[in-house]
């Protein structure tokens, strides 16, 4: 018998995932502090954040079950229908990402990717100084910190909603293991 607070043993996040994802989180907070006057460092945390970006790919297409895109990333269709059962508190409980889930994912890994590349734009003797790509660079910062916090919002309700600390799955990779019909 398991002692109360006991890990799960249902593995569903595997190491790369999971570094991969609180790297993304420290890097991406530590190019938002040294975004004014900590120059050097700022690029270097872009350029491990593109990094990271390109190994979750990589890992999206040859990691392990729960890791592949192709187990999260859902139709647009499916996602409308499960937002639909989001909003009548009726979604099923997904091991992997839900289909909302699975689209932030994208949208995150996608805004961080053109945030790199509008800060390494900014570095070239082509493009060094020019406004317009100085204000790209910024607004897709914003609008990264937006998805941020749509994510934590969106892990805080799942959280809630199904009875698991998703953050701290998200640190050990288990989650509790389905029983019967509990799981989509």
């Amino acid at each position: 018998m398991k002692a109360a607070g006991a890990q799960p043993g249902f593995r569903v996040w595997d190491l790369v995932v999971r570094i991969g994802h609180w790297g993304l989180v420290g890097s991406v907070a530590v190019a938002w502090w040294t975004r004014a006057g900590g120059a050097e460092w700022h690029e270097r945390i872009g350029y491990l954040s593109l990094a990271l970006v390109a190994l979750r790919l990589v890992w999206g297409w040859a990691g392990t079950r729960y890791a592949r895109f192709s187990q999260f990333v859902r139709s647009p269709a499916g996602v409308w229908r499960y937002a639909r059962q989001v909003w009548r508190h009726q979604e099923p409980r997904h091991l992997g990402h839900n289909p909302l889930g699975g689209w932030m994912i994208v949208a995150l890994l996608l805004n961080i990717a053109l945030v790199g590349t509008t800060g390494w734009l900014y570095t070239t003797d082509e493009y060094w100084g020019v406004k317009w790509v100085d204000q790209l660079h910024y607004a897709l910062a914003v609008s990264l910190l937006v998805l941020v916090a749509l994510h934590v919002c969106g892990v805080i309700v799942a959280s809630r909603r199904h009875r698991e600390n998703l953050v701290a799955a998200m640190v050990h990779g288990a989650k509790r293991p389905p029983v019967g019909d509990d799981v989509a």
